[in-house]
């Protein structure tokens, strides 16, 4: 007997690029505990050698955080890079489809923005690599900055012709934008996709010495996260008046949250920023401004989080597209939020509340805190699991499992 075999994401849609993006984001959270926990004297962020040293040096519960953090990043990155290959490839196929030619006729093309937003992470999670396990690298690293920025550029010049592509077409051609179907944040995804370039843009700013490189990085993440914003306070705003009147698209629900992530990138890019404005160009910054920006920036993906759980709940999200029959790409979109929250976190704990000396690094409130961002972190861990299981799970018992 011929048994039939079948899986979500055999229905392919540019929302899949958001599990490759948050495998990539898992791996930031691990190495949150090197970039807080190992000491790395002379340079911003640790390197082989620190944490070849700590691991030496330390105890029993250094050992094993490092251990936890090396597996985690390097597992997590080699899911992002595997899944980033695997939509890549689908995207290549897709754009053959009928299917291709109505997506960009609606909407939804700007879903196709999922693509420079996954490709963006894959090159941050690539020099997490190389800062973890390449031994020396930091002695080329002036090197790598250049070519890091023209990736970033790169992946910048595609999102915008996408953006450019999408906006030329409903604003040029009346009636073609669906306003109705525009109930949710769905739109804010081009935002998020030049986000992720200005964080990366900006890494350079913050580790480099050299005052050429960390100029053209200020200059180019200031651009690109400034456009960033303007975007997704545009789009945010077009998309509240929609659901308002005709509610919140079930399926699009999780785009409520989707601010949480731009915020703690926005957040980081402008740490950075800071940062090599301080070391390079001598503007002093207190240790006060990042606390306030990390705690503003909490304090808005609270009420966005609240929100967008709230709307999920009352519209029975969980039922339909995580444990029900119903299978939706855009659940990955979950991930996003808890990730962002747990970075964010890990910098208001440490970049803020101890750099302020309002609570004792490894004292019980560091730890209690730091305890809700790992409780956010395995909590995302397991989503992504579960959603891996079942939109990348193959079934054989005859039954064909729902696209969603």
């Amino acid at each position: 007997m011929t048994t039939s075999v079948s899986r979500p994401a055999d229905t392919w849609s540019p929302l899949y690029f958001l599990a490759s993006l948050g495998a990539g984001g898992l791996a930031v959270t691990f190495f949150m505990f090197l970039m807080f926990w190992v000491p790395h004297p002379g340079q911003p962020v640790p390197v082989f050698e620190d944490i070849m040293a700590a691991f030496a040096s330390g105890g029993w519960s250094i050992r094993l955080a490092i251990v936890l953090a090396v597996t985690g990043i390097a597992g997590f990155a080699a899911l992002n890079i595997r899944l980033l290959v695997w939509n890549l490839g689908q995207l290549a196929a897709f754009r053959k489809t009928d299917a291709y030619a109505r997506l960009v006729a609606s909407n939804a093309e700007t879903q196709l923005l999922a693509m420079p937003l996954a490709l963006a992470m894959t090159v941050n999670a690539g020099f997490i690599l190389g800062l973890v396990f390449v031994p020396g690298l930091w002695g080329v690293v002036e090197y790598l900055f250049p070519l890091a920025m023209l990736a970033f550029a790169a992946i910048a010049t595609v999102a915008f012709r996408r953006i450019g592509a999408f906006l030329g077409r409903v604003l040029s051609d009346g009636g073609v934008f669906d306003v109705t179907a525009n109930n949710s944040f769905a739109q804010l995804l081009p935002a998020f996709a030049l986000s992720m370039t200005a964080v990366g843009m900006a890494a350079p700013a913050a580790m480099s010495t050299v005052p050429v490189t960390v100029g053209v990085s200020l200059v180019l993440s200031v651009m690109l996260g400034t456009i960033a914003a303007l975007y997704a306070a545009v789009a945010a705003v077009i998309a509240l008046g929609s659901m308002l009147q005709h509610g919140t698209a079930r399926e699009s629900a999780p785009t409520l949250m989707i601010v949480v992530p731009i915020l703690t990138i926005l957040g980081i890019m402008t740490l950075r920023q800071d940062h090599g404005l301080h070391t390079t160009f001598g503007a002093e910054g207190g240790v006060a401004d990042a606390l306030l920006l990390t705690t503003a920036i909490l304090a808005v993906q609270g009420v966005f989080l609240a929100l967008g759980l709230l709307v999920l709940r009352r519209q029975g999200y969980a039922r339909a597209y995580l444990t029900g029959e119903g299978n939706s790409p855009g659940a990955y979109a979950l991930v996003c939020p808890g990730v962002a929250l747990t970075v964010m976190m890990q910098f208001w704990i440490n970049k803020g509340l101890v750099a302020a000396d309002l609570i004792a690094k490894f004292g019980l409130a560091y730890w209690s805190l730091t305890g809700i961002a790992v409780a956010v972190q395995i909590a995302m861990i397991v989503l992504v699991f579960h959603l891996n299981r079942r939109h990348f799970g193959r079934r054989s018992d005859g039954v064909v499992v729902p696209a969603g």
